[in-house]
């Protein structure tokens, strides 16, 4: 009489659980194993030299960064200076041509002295230190001339004077007064310069020759 159906069953159940460990399975483990190791070990020996080339670029491209900020700076300011140095020429061109006005507003306040003309003169002094605060306020300095040393940068010498009063080379009168324009000379003041008179015997040699 043959086995009932369940003994079978158990029986081939038996016979497969102890077949899935077969020499075939082994042999698949060990080499994945072995390839897993080999893996690792192999990227344990490349990531010092990717750390050290990734942080070289890193390192060129702060230094690259740095250079780019340094020369947008050195440009920015390069370009301001040129703007400033842009309106200070259009300003003092414009000044040049005011110059001969305010001369003129010089002359006719130094000349007026007629009671008669005591309110004109009122309106021409209110005028004239209206247009000089307005030149002032741009950077326009008045130099200073008389009583001082003659200097060939702010002066130019239209005459000179002998006299015993004031030593030699300093500036006893103004014919014109000078300007400088945020420390450069505009235009230099026209001046009278003493000298020394010369001696008698001197002149006399010259008469002679």
């Amino acid at each position: 009489m043959s086995q009932s159906d369940p003994e079978k069953e158990k029986t081939a159940k038996a016979r497969g659980d102890g077949g899935s460990d077969g020499p075939s399975d082994a042999a698949n483990s060990g080499a994945s194993a072995a390839a897993s190791a080999q893996s690792g070990d192999a990227k344990s020996d490349g990531t010092p030299d990717q750390v050290q080339k990734l942080l070289a670029e890193k390192q060129e491209l702060l230094n690259t960064l740095v250079r780019r900020q340094a020369d947008f700076e050195n440009y920015r300011k390069r370009v301001e200076k040129e703007r400033t140095q842009e309106r200070q020429r259009a300003v003092e061109t414009l000044i040049e041509q005011i110059l001969p006005v305010l001369d003129a507003f010089d002359r006719a306040l130094a000349e007026s002295s007629d009671s008669a003309y005591l309110e004109y003169r009122k309106g021409f002094e209110l005028i004239r230190r209206q247009i000089w605060e307005t030149l002032a306020k741009q950077g326009l300095v008045r130099i200073d001339a008389v009583e001082q040393e003659f200097n060939p940068h702010f002066h130019h010498a239209i005459e000179r004077v002998e006299t015993t009063d004031h030593a030699e080379g300093i500036v006893i009168g103004e014919l014109q007064p000078g300007y400088l324009f945020h420390g450069r000379v505009l235009r230099p003041a026209m001046v009278r310069v003493a000298t020394e008179p010369e001696s008698k015997s001197a002149r006399v040699s010259k008469t002679d020759e």
